[in-house]
Protein backbone atom coordinates (compact mmCIF):
# COMPACT_ATOMS: atom_id res chain seq x y z
CA UNK A 1 0.00 0.00 0.00
CA UNK A 2 0.92 3.62 -0.81
CA UNK A 3 0.68 6.54 1.37
CA UNK A 4 0.83 8.59 -2.30
CA UNK A 5 -2.25 10.43 -3.72
CA UNK A 6 -3.87 8.18 -6.42
CA UNK A 7 -4.79 11.09 -8.56
CA UNK A 8 -1.11 12.25 -9.02
CA UNK A 9 0.05 8.92 -8.90
CA UNK A 10 -1.53 7.91 -11.95
CA UNK A 11 -1.59 11.69 -13.74
CA UNK A 12 2.09 13.18 -13.04
CA UNK A 13 2.53 16.84 -13.62
CA UNK A 14 2.37 17.21 -17.08
CA UNK A 15 6.21 17.58 -18.90
CA UNK A 16 4.62 20.55 -20.77
CA UNK A 17 3.03 22.69 -17.52
CA UNK A 18 5.46 25.77 -16.91
CA UNK A 19 7.32 27.09 -13.60
CA UNK A 20 7.82 30.50 -13.94
CA UNK A 21 10.08 32.45 -11.83
CA UNK A 22 8.96 35.41 -10.10
CA UNK A 23 8.56 38.62 -11.49
CA UNK A 24 8.90 41.98 -9.73
CA UNK A 25 5.68 43.24 -10.63
CA UNK A 26 2.02 41.77 -11.52
CA UNK A 27 -1.22 43.46 -11.63
CA UNK A 28 -2.89 40.65 -10.03
CA UNK A 29 -1.54 38.23 -7.32
CA UNK A 30 -2.88 34.84 -6.76
CA UNK A 31 -2.24 32.86 -3.24
CA UNK A 32 -3.06 29.40 -4.24
CA UNK A 33 -2.99 27.58 -7.45
CA UNK A 34 -5.94 25.27 -6.76
CA UNK A 35 -10.00 25.44 -8.35
CA UNK A 36 -10.11 28.89 -6.95
CA UNK A 37 -6.92 30.81 -8.34
CA UNK A 38 -6.69 28.80 -11.46
CA UNK A 39 -10.34 29.70 -12.19
CA UNK A 40 -9.36 33.71 -11.64
CA UNK A 41 -6.24 33.43 -13.10
CA UNK A 42 -8.12 32.22 -16.23
CA UNK A 43 -10.81 35.08 -16.43
CA UNK A 44 -7.92 37.60 -15.64
CA UNK A 45 -5.33 36.42 -18.33
CA UNK A 46 -8.11 36.20 -21.23
CA UNK A 47 -9.21 39.58 -20.19
CA UNK A 48 -5.45 40.73 -21.06
CA UNK A 49 -3.99 41.40 -17.33
CA UNK A 50 -0.60 40.60 -16.40
CA UNK A 51 -1.31 37.65 -13.49
CA UNK A 52 1.00 35.71 -10.77
CA UNK A 53 -0.24 32.94 -9.91
CA UNK A 54 1.68 32.22 -6.15
CA UNK A 55 2.05 28.53 -4.99
CA UNK A 56 4.11 27.43 -2.02
CA UNK A 57 4.47 24.24 -2.94
CA UNK A 58 4.07 22.52 -6.30
CA UNK A 59 0.76 22.66 -8.59
CA UNK A 60 -1.67 19.74 -7.49
CA UNK A 61 -0.06 19.65 -4.18
CA UNK A 62 -3.62 20.96 -2.23
CA UNK A 63 -6.85 19.77 -1.77
CA UNK A 64 -7.66 20.38 -5.30
CA UNK A 65 -5.68 17.12 -6.36
CA UNK A 66 -7.16 15.38 -2.80
CA UNK A 67 -10.30 15.24 -3.37
CA UNK A 68 -12.95 12.14 -4.30
CA UNK A 69 -13.47 14.64 -7.88
CA UNK A 70 -17.44 14.34 -6.99
CA UNK A 71 -19.98 17.60 -7.97
CA UNK A 72 -23.05 17.52 -6.50
CA UNK A 73 -26.24 19.83 -6.60
CA UNK A 74 -26.40 22.16 -3.89
CA UNK A 75 -24.26 23.62 -1.38
CA UNK A 76 -22.71 21.96 2.34
CA UNK A 77 -25.53 23.81 3.63
CA UNK A 78 -28.71 22.40 3.07
CA UNK A 79 -31.24 24.26 1.14
CA UNK A 80 -33.53 25.06 4.41
CA UNK A 81 -30.87 26.21 5.83
CA UNK A 82 -30.21 28.14 3.27
CA UNK A 83 -33.77 29.68 3.21
CA UNK A 84 -33.98 29.95 6.85
CA UNK A 85 -30.68 32.16 6.93
CA UNK A 86 -31.39 34.37 4.05
CA UNK A 87 -35.16 33.81 3.18
CA UNK A 88 -36.70 32.26 0.22
CA UNK A 89 -35.01 34.47 -3.35
CA UNK A 90 -31.41 33.71 -2.19
CA UNK A 91 -31.93 30.36 -1.52
CA UNK A 92 -32.99 29.59 -4.97
CA UNK A 93 -30.65 32.12 -5.92
CA UNK A 94 -27.91 30.34 -4.16
CA UNK A 95 -29.13 26.86 -5.47
CA UNK A 96 -29.16 27.67 -8.77
CA UNK A 97 -25.74 29.25 -8.42
CA UNK A 98 -24.32 25.47 -7.30
CA UNK A 99 -26.04 24.04 -10.45
CA UNK A 100 -24.55 26.73 -12.97
CA UNK A 101 -21.45 25.52 -10.96
CA UNK A 102 -21.18 22.43 -12.42
CA UNK A 103 -22.29 23.60 -16.03
CA UNK A 104 -19.40 25.81 -15.15
CA UNK A 105 -17.23 22.92 -15.12
CA UNK A 106 -18.45 21.35 -17.78
CA UNK A 107 -18.08 24.65 -20.71
CA UNK A 108 -14.60 25.18 -19.30
CA UNK A 109 -13.65 21.47 -20.11
CA UNK A 110 -14.58 21.47 -22.93
CA UNK A 111 -13.73 25.27 -24.02
CA UNK A 112 -9.97 24.43 -22.51
CA UNK A 113 -9.98 20.50 -23.86
CA UNK A 114 -9.31 19.08 -20.30
CA UNK A 115 -9.06 15.19 -20.73
CA UNK A 116 -10.44 14.73 -17.18
CA UNK A 117 -12.65 11.86 -17.64
CA UNK A 118 -15.73 14.53 -17.12
CA UNK A 119 -18.78 12.59 -16.86
CA UNK A 120 -22.18 14.05 -15.79
CA UNK A 121 -23.14 10.49 -14.18
CA UNK A 122 -25.28 11.97 -11.19
CA UNK A 123 -25.18 10.69 -7.28
CA UNK A 124 -27.05 8.63 -4.67
CA UNK A 125 -27.18 9.71 -1.39
CA UNK A 126 -27.91 6.38 0.69
CA UNK A 127 -29.88 6.68 3.66
CA UNK A 128 -28.05 5.23 6.65
CA UNK A 129 -31.40 5.23 8.57
CA UNK A 130 -35.19 4.74 7.65
CA UNK A 131 -36.08 8.17 9.10
CA UNK A 132 -33.35 9.31 6.62
CA UNK A 133 -35.37 7.57 3.83
CA UNK A 134 -38.13 9.17 4.79
CA UNK A 135 -36.75 12.24 4.67
CA UNK A 136 -35.60 12.23 1.32
CA UNK A 137 -39.19 11.55 -0.22
CA UNK A 138 -40.24 14.78 1.55
CA UNK A 139 -37.40 17.13 0.33
CA UNK A 140 -38.03 15.32 -3.03
CA UNK A 141 -41.52 16.39 -3.15
CA UNK A 142 -40.83 19.90 -2.06
CA UNK A 143 -37.94 20.73 -4.02
CA UNK A 144 -40.38 20.72 -6.72
CA UNK A 145 -42.53 22.51 -5.60
CA UNK A 146 -40.47 25.02 -3.88
CA UNK A 147 -37.73 25.08 -6.79
CA UNK A 148 -39.06 23.74 -9.37
CA UNK A 149 -35.99 21.13 -9.49
CA UNK A 150 -37.32 17.66 -11.21
CA UNK A 151 -33.63 16.24 -11.92
CA UNK A 152 -33.94 13.91 -8.36
CA UNK A 153 -35.99 11.18 -7.27
CA UNK A 154 -36.19 8.62 -4.84
CA UNK A 155 -35.46 4.56 -5.04
CA UNK A 156 -36.51 2.56 -2.73
CA UNK A 157 -34.65 -0.24 -0.66
CA UNK A 158 -35.88 -3.04 -2.70
CA UNK A 159 -34.71 -1.26 -5.95
CA UNK A 160 -31.56 0.53 -4.87
CA UNK A 161 -29.84 -2.58 -6.07
CA UNK A 162 -30.55 -0.61 -9.54
CA UNK A 163 -27.89 1.84 -8.31
CA UNK A 164 -25.72 0.13 -6.00
CA UNK A 165 -24.24 -3.32 -4.82
CA UNK A 166 -25.00 -2.68 -1.43
CA UNK A 167 -27.53 -4.40 1.08
CA UNK A 168 -26.83 -1.66 4.18
CA UNK A 169 -28.85 0.76 3.16
CA UNK A 170 -32.55 1.89 3.25
CA UNK A 171 -33.14 3.46 0.28
CA UNK A 172 -31.33 6.54 -1.59
CA UNK A 173 -31.74 9.69 -3.73
CA UNK A 174 -30.42 10.11 -6.86
CA UNK A 175 -29.81 13.39 -8.76
CA UNK A 176 -29.08 13.04 -12.11
CA UNK A 177 -27.13 16.59 -12.33
CA UNK A 178 -24.08 15.78 -10.45
CA UNK A 179 -21.14 15.05 -11.91
CA UNK A 180 -17.52 13.52 -11.60
CA UNK A 181 -14.03 13.71 -12.62
CA UNK A 182 -10.38 12.99 -12.75
CA UNK A 183 -9.12 15.75 -9.70
CA UNK A 184 -5.22 15.95 -10.50
CA UNK A 185 -6.09 15.48 -14.59
CA UNK A 186 -8.22 18.34 -13.85
CA UNK A 187 -5.87 20.99 -11.99
CA UNK A 188 -3.04 19.99 -14.51
CA UNK A 189 -5.26 20.50 -17.12
CA UNK A 190 -6.44 24.28 -15.78
CA UNK A 191 -3.10 25.34 -15.50
CA UNK A 192 -1.68 24.24 -18.35
CA UNK A 193 -4.74 26.39 -19.61
CA UNK A 194 -3.86 29.54 -17.21
CA UNK A 195 -0.20 29.13 -18.30
CA UNK A 196 -1.35 29.14 -22.07
CA UNK A 197 -3.16 32.48 -21.70
CA UNK A 198 -0.24 34.18 -20.57
CA UNK A 199 -0.48 33.80 -16.88
CA UNK A 200 3.02 32.97 -14.81
CA UNK A 201 2.50 29.94 -12.54
CA UNK A 202 5.46 30.49 -9.56
CA UNK A 203 5.84 27.30 -7.48
CA UNK A 204 7.71 26.65 -3.98
CA UNK A 205 6.74 30.35 -3.41
CA UNK A 206 4.91 30.56 -0.26
CA UNK A 207 4.07 33.80 0.82
CA UNK A 208 4.95 35.06 4.33
CA UNK A 209 3.76 38.83 4.35
CA UNK A 210 1.65 41.10 2.38
CA UNK A 211 2.03 44.47 3.07
CA UNK A 212 -0.18 48.06 1.59
CA UNK A 213 2.51 49.76 -0.21
CA UNK A 214 1.14 53.47 -1.48
CA UNK A 215 -1.29 52.06 -4.26
CA UNK A 216 -0.55 48.70 -4.40
CA UNK A 217 0.33 45.42 -2.15
CA UNK A 218 3.95 44.14 -1.64
CA UNK A 219 3.88 40.28 -1.14
CA UNK A 220 7.17 38.21 0.61
CA UNK A 221 7.46 34.91 -0.54
CA UNK A 222 10.26 32.18 0.05
CA UNK A 223 11.50 33.40 -3.93
CA UNK A 224 11.88 37.37 -3.03
CA UNK A 225 9.17 40.09 -3.07
CA UNK A 226 6.53 40.90 -5.89
CA UNK A 227 4.20 43.95 -6.31
CA UNK A 228 1.02 43.96 -7.36
CA UNK A 229 -1.84 46.25 -7.98
CA UNK A 230 -5.04 43.76 -6.14
CA UNK A 231 -4.24 40.47 -4.09
CA UNK A 232 -6.79 37.29 -4.56
CA UNK A 233 -5.88 34.74 -1.18
CA UNK A 234 -7.11 31.64 -2.28
CA UNK A 235 -5.81 28.93 -0.05
CA UNK A 236 -9.46 27.65 1.77
CA UNK A 237 -8.58 24.81 4.34
CA UNK A 238 -4.67 25.73 4.30
CA UNK A 239 -5.27 29.47 4.98
CA UNK A 240 -2.85 30.76 7.49
CA UNK A 241 -2.67 34.38 8.84
CA UNK A 242 -0.81 36.02 6.71
CA UNK A 243 -4.05 37.73 6.12
CA UNK A 244 -5.22 39.31 9.53
CA UNK A 245 -8.46 37.98 10.28
CA UNK A 246 -8.31 35.52 7.19
CA UNK A 247 -7.98 32.62 9.21
CA UNK A 248 -10.84 33.52 11.84
CA UNK A 249 -13.59 32.88 8.97
CA UNK A 250 -12.73 29.24 7.97
CA UNK A 251 -10.81 26.51 9.55
CA UNK A 252 -9.26 22.94 8.37
CA UNK A 253 -10.84 19.81 8.67
CA UNK A 254 -8.68 16.55 7.42
CA UNK A 255 -10.42 14.12 5.04
CA UNK A 256 -9.36 10.63 4.14
CA UNK A 257 -9.12 8.58 1.32
CA UNK A 258 -8.10 4.82 0.30
CA UNK A 259 -8.59 3.31 -2.90
CA UNK A 260 -8.46 -0.53 -3.89
CA UNK A 261 -6.35 -2.22 -6.47
CA UNK A 262 -8.18 -2.24 -9.43
CA UNK A 263 -10.84 -4.02 -9.79
CA UNK A 264 -12.62 -6.52 -12.69
CA UNK A 265 -14.68 -5.01 -14.81
CA UNK A 266 -17.98 -7.48 -13.68
CA UNK A 267 -17.23 -6.44 -10.06
CA UNK A 268 -17.30 -3.13 -10.97
CA UNK A 269 -20.64 -3.57 -12.61
CA UNK A 270 -22.20 -5.32 -9.56
CA UNK A 271 -20.89 -2.35 -7.11
CA UNK A 272 -21.90 0.54 -9.31
CA UNK A 273 -24.12 -0.56 -12.36
CA UNK A 274 -24.58 2.78 -13.22
CA UNK A 275 -20.94 4.28 -12.33
CA UNK A 276 -22.97 7.02 -9.87
CA UNK A 277 -20.97 9.20 -7.30
CA UNK A 278 -21.89 8.43 -3.55
CA UNK A 279 -22.14 9.43 -0.06
CA UNK A 280 -24.35 8.57 2.55
CA UNK A 281 -26.65 10.29 5.08
CA UNK A 282 -25.14 10.30 8.28
CA UNK A 283 -23.49 13.54 9.74
CA UNK A 284 -19.78 11.96 9.72
CA UNK A 285 -20.59 10.80 6.19
CA UNK A 286 -18.59 8.07 3.62
CA UNK A 287 -18.27 9.27 0.16
CA UNK A 288 -17.23 6.76 -2.36
CA UNK A 289 -17.06 5.60 -6.20
CA UNK A 290 -15.50 4.09 -8.75
CA UNK A 291 -12.45 6.35 -10.63
CA UNK A 292 -11.93 5.80 -14.09
CA UNK A 293 -9.83 3.16 -13.95
CA UNK A 294 -12.12 0.76 -11.73
CA UNK A 295 -10.88 1.43 -8.26
CA UNK A 296 -13.30 1.70 -5.53
CA UNK A 297 -12.72 5.04 -3.94
CA UNK A 298 -13.70 5.35 -0.51
CA UNK A 299 -13.28 8.49 1.88
CA UNK A 300 -15.07 9.94 4.76
CA UNK A 301 -13.61 10.90 8.44
CA UNK A 302 -14.41 9.26 12.11
CA UNK A 303 -12.67 12.73 13.72
CA UNK A 304 -12.44 15.64 12.24
CA UNK A 305 -8.24 15.77 12.72
CA UNK A 306 -5.93 17.23 9.95
CA UNK A 307 -3.34 15.12 11.44
CA UNK A 308 -4.56 11.46 11.66
CA UNK A 309 -2.41 8.48 11.22
CA UNK A 310 -2.99 7.10 7.50
CA UNK A 311 -2.53 3.46 9.23
CA UNK A 312 -5.29 3.88 11.16
CA UNK A 313 -7.63 5.85 8.90
CA UNK A 314 -7.25 2.87 6.71
CA UNK A 315 -8.38 0.61 9.25
CA UNK A 316 -11.14 3.02 9.98
CA UNK A 317 -12.09 3.45 6.02
CA UNK A 318 -11.24 -0.32 5.16
CA UNK A 319 -13.39 -1.61 7.74
CA UNK A 320 -16.63 0.60 6.57
CA UNK A 321 -15.98 -0.20 2.99
CA UNK A 322 -16.08 -3.79 3.52
CA UNK A 323 -19.39 -3.32 5.76
CA UNK A 324 -21.04 -1.61 2.55
CA UNK A 325 -19.12 -3.87 0.12
CA UNK A 326 -19.20 -7.26 1.45
CA UNK A 327 -17.48 -7.97 -2.03
CA UNK A 328 -14.38 -5.67 -1.70
CA UNK A 329 -12.95 -8.51 1.38
CA UNK A 330 -9.80 -9.11 1.01
CA UNK A 331 -9.02 -6.61 -1.93
CA UNK A 332 -5.71 -4.92 -1.50
CA UNK A 333 -5.71 -1.53 -0.72
CA UNK A 334 -3.36 0.10 -3.08
CA UNK A 335 -3.04 4.04 -1.83
CA UNK A 336 -4.60 6.21 1.27
CA UNK A 337 -4.02 10.05 1.51
CA UNK A 338 -5.30 12.77 2.99
CA UNK A 339 -6.04 16.84 2.38
CA UNK A 340 -7.58 19.63 4.28
CA UNK A 341 -11.41 20.99 3.77
CA UNK A 342 -11.79 24.47 4.79
CA UNK A 343 -15.00 24.55 6.81
CA UNK A 344 -17.20 27.66 8.25
CA UNK A 345 -19.30 28.09 10.74
CA UNK A 346 -22.41 28.59 8.62
CA UNK A 347 -21.12 25.74 6.20
CA UNK A 348 -21.22 28.52 3.31
CA UNK A 349 -19.04 29.85 0.80
CA UNK A 350 -17.74 33.14 1.53
CA UNK A 351 -16.18 35.86 -0.28
CA UNK A 352 -15.15 39.39 0.53
CA UNK A 353 -12.24 41.83 1.24
CA UNK A 354 -9.78 42.11 3.98
CA UNK A 355 -7.72 45.62 4.28
CA UNK A 356 -8.09 45.66 0.44
CA UNK A 357 -7.40 41.79 -0.22
CA UNK A 358 -9.77 40.03 -2.06
CA UNK A 359 -10.22 36.18 -0.96
CA UNK A 360 -12.49 33.08 -1.48
CA UNK A 361 -13.02 30.39 0.42
CA UNK A 362 -14.83 27.93 2.66
CA UNK A 363 -16.33 24.83 0.38
CA UNK A 364 -17.11 22.57 2.87
CA UNK A 365 -16.17 19.71 1.11
CA UNK A 366 -18.16 20.78 -2.02
CA UNK A 367 -15.30 22.74 -4.07
CA UNK A 368 -14.92 20.75 -7.17
CA UNK A 369 -17.52 22.97 -8.62
CA UNK A 370 -18.11 25.80 -6.22
CA UNK A 371 -14.29 26.60 -5.72
CA UNK A 372 -14.15 26.90 -9.59
CA UNK A 373 -17.10 28.71 -10.06
CA UNK A 374 -16.27 31.17 -7.56
CA UNK A 375 -12.90 31.36 -8.96
CA UNK A 376 -14.08 32.91 -12.25
CA UNK A 377 -16.43 35.53 -10.49
CA UNK A 378 -13.94 36.43 -8.26
CA UNK A 379 -11.31 37.31 -11.84
CA UNK A 380 -14.20 38.79 -13.11
CA UNK A 381 -14.52 41.51 -10.26
CA UNK A 382 -10.94 41.79 -10.35
CA UNK A 383 -11.50 41.89 -14.61
CA UNK A 384 -13.79 44.92 -13.58
CA UNK A 385 -16.58 42.75 -15.20
CA UNK A 386 -18.92 43.02 -11.95
CA UNK A 387 -18.80 44.88 -9.09
CA UNK A 388 -19.55 42.14 -6.84
CA UNK A 389 -20.52 38.04 -6.51
CA UNK A 390 -23.20 36.61 -4.32
CA UNK A 391 -21.59 34.72 -1.32
CA UNK A 392 -19.47 38.92 -0.79
CA UNK A 393 -23.01 39.80 0.07
CA UNK A 394 -23.49 37.43 2.61
CA UNK A 395 -22.94 37.86 7.13
CA UNK A 396 -19.80 36.02 6.96
CA UNK A 397 -19.24 34.54 11.08
CA UNK A 398 -15.62 35.04 12.12
CA UNK A 399 -14.62 33.83 15.40
CA UNK A 400 -10.71 33.61 17.21
CA UNK A 401 -11.50 29.76 17.99
CA UNK A 402 -10.34 28.64 15.18
CA UNK A 403 -6.75 29.27 16.10
CA UNK A 404 -7.77 26.71 18.49
CA UNK A 405 -9.29 24.16 16.43
CA UNK A 406 -7.36 20.84 17.99
CA UNK A 407 -8.70 21.46 20.78
CA UNK A 408 -12.41 22.11 20.23
CA UNK A 409 -12.95 19.84 17.29
CA UNK A 410 -12.67 16.82 19.28
CA UNK A 411 -15.68 18.11 20.94
CA UNK A 412 -17.51 18.96 17.72
CA UNK A 413 -16.52 15.27 16.38
CA UNK A 414 -17.83 13.75 19.49
CA UNK A 415 -21.14 15.67 19.47
CA UNK A 416 -21.36 14.64 15.38
CA UNK A 417 -21.20 10.70 16.67
CA UNK A 418 -23.93 10.94 19.20
CA UNK A 419 -26.02 12.85 16.44
CA UNK A 420 -25.39 9.81 14.06
CA UNK A 421 -26.89 7.44 16.77
CA UNK A 422 -30.06 9.41 17.59
CA UNK A 423 -30.99 10.67 14.79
Amino acid sequence: MQTTNLWTSHAPRPSDLPSHALPAQTDVAIVGSGYTGLHAALVLAKAGANVTVLEQETIGFGASCRNGGMMTAGLKASVKEVLHMYGLARAREFWQWSLDSIDHVDHTVAEEKIDCDFSRCGHVETAFKPAHFEGFKDHIAWMKDQFGYASAHVVSRTDLRTEIGSEVYFGGLVDEFSAGLQPAKYVFGLAQAVARHGARLVENAGVTAIKRDGNQFRLSTAKGEIAAREVLLATNGYTTNVVPGARMGVFPVGSYIIATDPLPPALQAELSPKNRMFFDSKHFLNYFRLTPDGRMLFGGRNNLSTDLDLHESVRALGTRMVEVFPQLKGVPIAHTWTGKLGITFDLMPHAGRINGIHYAYGYNGHGVSIASYLGKEMGELLAGKRTSVPFMEIKHPRSFITYFDKFYLPFVAAYYRVLDRMT
